[in-house]
């Protein structure tokens, strides 16, 4: 799949999602990359980086005080070669880059992998 046709399913992802939480999006980029860089490797202190689907880094809303202003935007990263090769076909990279989008976005809004898997959604 070409980068173009990736990057549409991601905005499609975003768009998908429930009005309450695209509403609530503040001060986030979602970005379209090959793989994890080397920092980004380095910040999720895996060896397995060639299966790491996506990334959030910032401060969670969760997390921000009367004091956040005038910071970078939080980042999103979805990876697309490692998406690609974890899937088998089209329709599994659709279903996956939507996953991971709303997995990484939760991020955004505070939830921990740990809450995530309690909720039975990772």
């Amino acid at each position: 799949m070409d980068k173009e046709e990736f990057k549409q399913l991601v905005v499609k992802a975003i768009e998908d999602l429930p009005r309450i939480f695209k509403d609530r999006l503040d001060n986030v980029d979602v970005v379209v990359e090959d793989r994890p860089t080397p920092e980004q490797a380095r910040l999720l202190r895996s060896k397995h980086r060639r299966m790491v689907l996506g990334l959030y880094q910032g401060v969670p809303l969760s997390r921000r005080s009367h004091n956040y202003g005038q910071v970078m935007p939080d980042k999103v990263s979805i990876f697309k070669e490692n998406i690609e090769r974890v899937c088998r076909s089209k329709e599994d990279i659709v279903r996956i880059v939507a996953h991971t989008v709303q997995h990484e976005l939760a991020h955004h809004f505070g939830i921990s992998d740990d809450r995530l898997r309690e909720l039975g959604i990772y």
